[in-house]
């Protein structure tokens, strides 16, 4: 069975992407990857990540115009949803992965997450 694969960006790539992934971590139906934005992130966005990805996940609108900025061949046919989430919370925060779990809803079929 064929995995959807989403890619969760932030800035840094500490407490919100990885958190995002992290949800993902035992799904059957998708498997999940996390990167930043900042030249200081964890893991920084490549094109490799941006062509990875099926679907593309970020938390802030400025992630979203850093990647039209840098890369607007390779998101150009992909879909890319801004889940509007403030850099307010830590790493597997029960508040933050409410909203994610919340927002992502939208767009993803949760039950097996």
């Amino acid at each position: 069975m064929y995995q959807e694969q989403l890619l969760f960006i932030c800035s840094r790539n500490q407490w919100r992407s990885p958190t995002a992934a992290n949800l993902f971590a035992a799904s059957e139906r998708y498997t999940a990857k996390s990167a930043g934005t900042s030249d200081r992130a964890r893991i920084k966005i490549t094109p490799g990540l941006i062509n990875w990805a099926d679907r593309i996940f970020v938390m802030e609108k400025r992630h979203a115009a850093i990647l039209q900025q840098k890369y607007p061949d390779l998101i150009a046919n992909k879909l890319v949803v801004v889940l509007h989430i403030s850099d307010d919370y830590q790493y597997m925060d029960p508040e933050l992965i409410e909203i994610l779990e919340s927002r992502l809803a939208e767009h993803l079929t949760l039950e097996d997450v």
